[in-house]
């Protein structure tokens, strides 16, 4: 994989944003490929689409990009608040690649958020333009990468090193049942793999039951609080995320 852009490409272009979404662009198309299936190369949609970037020809992935020159970090500027907010209770709403790149023109990173990671919680509001700014009162917002687990982050490139292939396919297609789960109950198992991240490789349950405050603060109305992350371990073992080593003992894998 190379990772540097073609930057001929940016000759007739003077806006900084347009010379990075167009030499960006050009990257996926050239070297970027289908974290689901594997397909290469992907296509690109028509300028402007309103949904997505690029999509796979062979299993109809959508996917939306988003680069900076900086490292990765948690909080990704986005577009309006309303829109974004729309597309995650759509069924058509995109996965989302993030790429950051080196003042030279070189990807640093280049990763992949399964549209099924994403929550409302994740998306902050920012606040109105303010009256004397061109679009008064437009609501953009932001991107927490931080409320992703860390199954979500399907890395393709990660400090300037491509992954394996067949290691980002495997891992992306891990967590799909998560698509055909209804809102709430991917919210439950959203949360106890967050709640995983935290845990050491080797765990218990009762290491698991530290979290019961917390959820019972996000699930008010459950009053069976251990019993459900209990049915989460089972949930999480039986797709094989976790290994279950018996005598409430578990393994991350």
């Amino acid at each position: 994989m190379n990772l540097q852009f073609n930057q001929s490409l940016a000759k007739s272009y003077k806006s900084a944003s347009q010379i990075i979404r167009v030499l960006s662009e050009d990257w996926v198309s050239r070297e970027g490929y289908c974290p689901n299936c594997g397909n290469q190369p992907l296509s690109e949609f028509a300028n402007n689409q309103p949904v997505a970037d690029f999509y796979c020809q062979s299993c109809a992935e959508q996917y939306e990009l988003k680069s900076k020159k900086a490292k990765l970090s948690y909080i990704i500027n986005d577009g309006a608040y309303a829109t974004m907010m729309a597309r995650i209770h759509s069924d058509n709403n995109p996965n989302f690649f993030f790429l950051t790149y080196s003042p030279e023109f070189i990807v640093n990173n280049f990763l992949i958020i399964p549209k099924h990671f994403f929550t409302a919680d994740m998306i902050i509001e920012r606040p109105p333009l303010p009256a004397t700014a061109r679009r008064a009162g437009w609501v953009g917002c932001n991107i927490n990468l931080k409320k992703v687990p860390e199954l979500g982050k399907v890395f393709l490139v990660k400090n300037q090193q491509p992954m394996p292939n067949e290691q980002v396919t495997e891992q992306f297609q891990k967590t799909l049942f998560l698509r055909n789960q209804k809102s709430l109950s991917r919210g439950w198992t959203l949360d106890m793999m967050r709640c995983v991240d935290k845990l050491p490789t080797h765990f218990n349950l009762q290491d698991a039951y530290r979290f019961a405050d917390y959820l019972q603060l996000r699930y008010p109305n459950n009053n069976h609080i251990k019993d459900k992350i209990r049915q989460q371990l089972q949930i999480l073992r039986d797709k094989g995320l976790i290994e279950f080593l018996g005598n409430g003992r578990y393994r991350k894998l």
